[in-house]
């Protein structure tokens, strides 16, 4: 037991720096500003590897605490005001994503997760792909990496509604 303590005491913590508490205040403002209430998103997989959605499910653990920001995941599009979008999208998916879009209720942000959502990545466009996310519906912001950092996902969550409390508001 000694050791193991030792040890973690040897190594200290290997987690990422959290974002600033300032800036998670301004977020829940931003947010109540553009929507009245929470932000609601939805995820969707248009075939991706599911490395972006361990990182986005994540975001719900007690570190990072997601429904703290006043942010929830939710399950139907119609109750969304952002779609996160993960992997290239499938020729097969390419459909039901639109329609998923087409469901969102204005004002609607799309965020593209990860390289594939972003360029199509690895697997760019082919027969069975359509590439990236921009290839099918809008994208309001891309988020770079595979997959990327919890952090980063929530910090262009909080770039995007920043975008959209801006447009609203001019």
């Amino acid at each position: 037991m000694f050791d193991v303590l030792s040890r973690m005491m040897r190594t200290g913590i290997l987690t990422e720096t959290f974002p600033a508490s300032h800036r998670i205040a301004q977020l829940q403002k931003h947010i109540h500003g553009v929507y009245g209430r929470a932000l609601g998103i939805r995820v969707v997989d248009a075939g991706s590897c599911n490395g972006c959605e361990l990182e986005i499910q994540a975001l719900n653990n007690p570190y990072y605490n997601l429904e703290g920001f006043g942010i929830n995941l939710v399950a139907s599009p119609r109750h969304a005001d952002l779609l996160l979008v993960t992997g290239p999208v499938s020729v097969n998916m390419a459909e039901a994503l639109r329609r998923t879009y087409d469901a969102v209720p204005e004002p609607k942000l799309v965020i593209a997760i990860g390289d594939c959502g972003a360029c199509g990545g690895a697997f760019g466009s082919s027969y069975a792909s359509c590439g990236a996310v921009a290839n099918v519906i809008p994208v309001h912001l891309t988020i770079p990496g595979c997959p990327p950092a919890p952090v980063e996902i929530l910090e262009g969550i909080l770039e995007a509604a920043e975008r959209m409390s801006g447009e609203l508001h001019s």
